[in-house]
């Protein structure tokens, strides 16, 4: 899954960041973020989690939940 998720944050490194955490050494984000189980890719907006997907997850499934928020990012400059 890292390598699928390094494939996408250079995909659209222009629209997010991405930030691999090791839960066991920082158990306060595993916390703060509700993570219950590894691995798990957590969605966070304007510091708000957006969506979630625990455990190991299809390379479409992720880009569908990415798609679906940036979709609603883009502006009408971008579109044009």
């Amino acid at each position: 899954m890292d390598s699928l998720i390094a494939q996408i944050a250079r995909k659209e490194r222009k629209n997010l960041r991405v930030v691999l955490v090791d839960v066991n050494e920082r158990p306060d984000l595993a916390g703060r973020y509700q993570i219950g189980a590894a691995p798990a890719l957590v969605l966070v907006m304007n510091g708000r989690v957006m969506e979630r997907i625990e455990g190991r997850a299809s390379a479409s499934k992720i880009e569908g939940m990415l798609a679906s928020h940036l979709a609603s990012r883009a502006t009408p400059e971008a579109t044009s």
